[in-house]
């Protein structure tokens, strides 16, 4: 159970002073992934989860561009596994954040961690500080949180007088969520708040891990941790190297396309945009460099036609909002024109996981690769 809250009457009517225009949600975030993933699902409820294997224990289909239809994987919870079971914090610990603020913590007795994708609620309790959560994002869903109390409304809106209302001793966050002036208000209001790199990738697996670390006061939890997850994720490419095809011209032609039909989003992920580092890490092939696609851009019927996909990754929400993967098609004529829209060959997960990276990087690769090279394997 959370630790009961303990409110201060003056960070309450700090946060109202914020007032209700600091208060738009802003669908496109800075972040090294992008934009905010939309929708406002809590636990997912509405999809079930998905029972996927270890690619090492699937057999690869013979020819997995000929499979047709959609994919839609909900991975299940997470197992949390602390790698500390009672972590002692040195404190206090005196911090640089990602921004360059130097932040000093002296308690963390009380910690919100947030961010759009939930992976730094998910790194606090693997470092062993789970009971020191009092409060989560609509991300942060997994069992041993799910009791804490909102502090994001409308989705992925952070909430000034939620947060201030659970007196939190230290806010760790990101660029992700919005808007970023409640977080200044935090400071304002005497909060410590630790900014990390909003980046999701491959290359920061272990760096983000230690940010987190470094300003809990574990700083050797967080660096036994950037190590497992970097060897899990090691052991998992290896294993999914032994049944993607070697050769370039083997591998499964992939883009990813960030979609919010409600909003009128309509975007393909490129180099740099984190998910180049997930399609290959999946064994699959991004073929943003072969096109030339830099970053976020607003997919185009010329992209598609010459990224000519085998098969398109999306969050599940946003194959959602435009109707399925015939609204899809409906939308974008020219992807009926490529491999992927002639078998339908969609791959949705979880908006909360597919580019969360962190602690579930293994779990996602995982998921993708034999969605990819034995989708038969999926059901």
């Amino acid at each position: 159970m959370s630790p009961s809250p303990t409110p201060t009457a003056a960070r309450r009517a700090s946060a109202r002073a914020l007032g209700a225009g600091a208060a738009a949600l802003l669908l496109f975030g800075v972040s090294g992934c992008g934009p905010l993933i939309g929708g406002g699902q809590d636990d997912g409820a509405s999809r079930p989860d998905t029972s996927v294997p270890s690619i090492a224990d699937v057999e690869p289909a013979a020819d997995p561009r000929a499979f047709d239809g959609v994919l839609d994987i909900n991975l299940p919870d997470p197992r949390i596994d602390p790698i500390q079971a009672d972590p002692v914090p040195q404190l206090p610990a005196t911090v640089t954040d990602a921004q360059g603020t130097s932040v000093r913590v002296t308690d963390v007795s009380r910690i919100l961690a947030l961010d759009v994708y939930g992976t730094l609620a998910h790194t606090v309790f693997e470092l062993g500080l789970g009971d020191n959560v009092v409060g989560r994002d609509v991300s942060s869903t997994f069992p041993e949180i799910a009791d804490r109390p909102l502090v994001t409304h409308n989705g992925h809106e952070l909430s000034a007088e939620s947060i201030l209302d659970l007196d939190p001793s230290v806010v760790i966050s990101d660029t992700s969520l919005g808007p970023f002036d409640v977080l200044l208000q935090l400071r304002d209001a005497g909060v410590p708040v630790v900014i990390t790199d909003s980046h999701r990738g491959m290359d920061n697996l272990a760096s983000l891990t230690q940010e987190v670390a470094d300003a809990l006061g574990v700083s050797e939890a967080g660096r036994a941790l950037g190590e497992r997850i970097e060897e899990q994720v090691a052991a998992k490419e290896a294993e999914i190297g032994g049944v993607a095809p070697a050769d370039v011209t083997g591998k499964l032609r992939t883009i990813f396309l960030y979609i919010r039909g409600q909003s009128g989003v309509y975007y393909m992920f490129g180099e740099d945009s984190g998910a180049d580092a997930l399609i290959d890490a999946a064994g699959g092939y991004d073929v943003a460099e072969e096109i030339g696609w830099n970053g976020m851009k607003p997919v185009n019927d010329e992209g598609l036609i010459a990224a000519q996909p085998d098969v398109v990754v999306m969050m599940s929400e946003g194959l959602d909002s435009v109707g399925g993967v015939d609204g899809l098609l409906e939308k974008f004529p020219a992807l009926g024109n490529t491999p992927a829209g002639e078998h339908e060959r969609i791959i949705a997960m979880d908006d909360g996981q597919v580019l969360s990276f962190g602690p579930r990087t293994s779990d996602v690769i995982n998921a993708l690769a034999v969605a990819l090279y034995a989708p038969d394997a999926l059901g």
